[in-house]
């Protein structure tokens, strides 16, 4: 018997896997019959999934932790039990600013950028005009990393520049207009962006957080409990289009699908950067090639690790100024499913890890981990600035905090 499975999700690059899994005929190989509901923005896509409009739906991992623990609305218990990938954003500055701060050509430092991003925010407060940053949500990594990034250079988020909220499709408008000053978004976006002269990329997320979690499979957890063995059938199908979409001999073709109008919409070329993990960062420049820009399938990438669900949630309080509770960290832990994941996988000689948390941001070289199958071997993860997170020592990375 065939199952039928409604998925939302947002134009994005990151959406591919259960596009593709429908596409290539995975999910129908599983017994699903896979449709999918196209929306602009992330409240959409989760109002649509938390009133049962759709079964399931990509979405950004920080969203599913907030609606359950009900952060800006009554909580709805969301399960993650599968990560859609990690990475795959851009910082980008208008061509202005970029201009003034910015070299030419290439991915920046990290550092050197925000050390000259902090005097021109101190310039620009000084003059009663902050710049102004986009994100696409509040409650997204998007806004995590951005902020991370911000407050380890010296900048103060809220205090020293202005964060809003743009939808990932009109931020090339919010250029154009002079909305913005700067923005983190998807792929094909920042691209975008750039094809039009109004920005310019200079930072990779993955330059922040090496192997940042950024959009997850999101389901209600009566929906999971009631219906697991379909979304164990999806996860299967999704890791076979992860290994499909990987493979440089499918670039093109999977290019072509998602630039459909039903799903990302627009230049296939542009979205073949991203699968690529090669970027145009200004108008008229050749691409660069910056590895792992999208991470996809390797090194257990859509494990959905406690630590990284921890990792966000410690973000979330800092940023929400709240204080830190021990209930609500273990209810932010148990959105992510690694137990789902690995029924789903188990006996299919996919690797699975042996443990369901890690500390995050301590692998500085090639590292070998213990699996409960298949070999694991995870290459750095590393935050920017050095720091690392210890799930089990969350009060005291908070107060490490700047």
């Amino acid at each position: 018997m065939t199952e039928q499975l409604t998925i939302g999700f947002l134009p994005l690059a990151d959406a591919c896997l259960p596009i593709l899994a429908h596409e290539h005929g995975f999910a129908e190989e599983e017994g699903l019959a896979l449709s999918f509901q196209r929306d602009v923005s992330w409240a959409t896509v989760l109002d649509r999934l938390l009133y049962g409009h759709t079964d399931t739906a990509h979405l950004i991992a920080p969203l599913a932790i907030a609606a359950t623990l009900g952060r800006g609305r009554p909580a709805q218990p969301l399960a993650v039990p599968f990560v859609l990938g990690l990475n795959g954003n851009g910082v980008t500055m208008s061509t202005a600013l970029a201009g003034r701060i910015a070299r030419s050509g290439t991915f920046e430092d990290p550092r050197r950028l925000g050390a000259a991003l902090a005097s021109e925010a101190a310039e620009r407060k000084r003059a009663g005009a902050k710049l102004r940053f986009g994100v696409v949500h509040r409650y997204s990594s998007h806004n995590y990393m951005l902020r991370y990034w911000l407050a380890a250079c010296g900048i103060r988020p809220d205090e020293d520049v202005e964060i809003v909220t743009v939808a990932p499709p009109f931020v090339a408008d919010a250029y154009a207009s002079g909305e913005i000053d700067g923005a983190c978004v998807g792929e094909p976006w920042n691209s975008l962006a750039v094809e039009r002269d109004v920005a310019r990329i200079v930072l990779a997320t993955a330059q922040i957080w090496r192997r940042g979690v950024e959009k997850v499979l999101a389901v209600r957890r009566p929906v999971l409990d009631g219906r697991r063995p379909a979304f164990e059938a999806l996860i299967r199908a999704m890791r076979r289009a992860g290994r499909h979409f990987v493979d440089p001999e499918n670039w093109d073709a999977n290019a072509r699908i998602l630039a459909r109008p039903e799903y990302v919409g627009g230049d296939p070329a542009l979205i073949r950067r991203a699968i690529s993990d090669r970027l145009v960062l200004q108008s008229g420049a050749e691409a660069v090639h910056f590895p792992d820009f999208m991470f996809q399938y390797s090194e257990a990438a859509n494990f959905p690790w406690v630590s990284q669900a921890l990792w966000l949630y410690a973000q979330m309080i800092r940023w929400d100024r709240s204080p830190f509770s021990t209930e609500e960290a273990a209810a932010a832990a148990a959105v992510f499913r690694p137990d789902v994941y690995r029924s789903a996988m188990y006996d299919t000689g996919d690797p699975l890890p042996g443990a369901s948390s890690k500390v995050e941001g301590s692998v500085a070289q090639l590292t070998s981990v213990g699996t409960q199958q298949g070999v694991i071997t995870l290459s750095p993860n590393n935050f920017f600035d050095g720091a690392s997170f210890d799930p089990e020592k969350m009060e005291e990375y908070l107060a490490r905090l700047p």
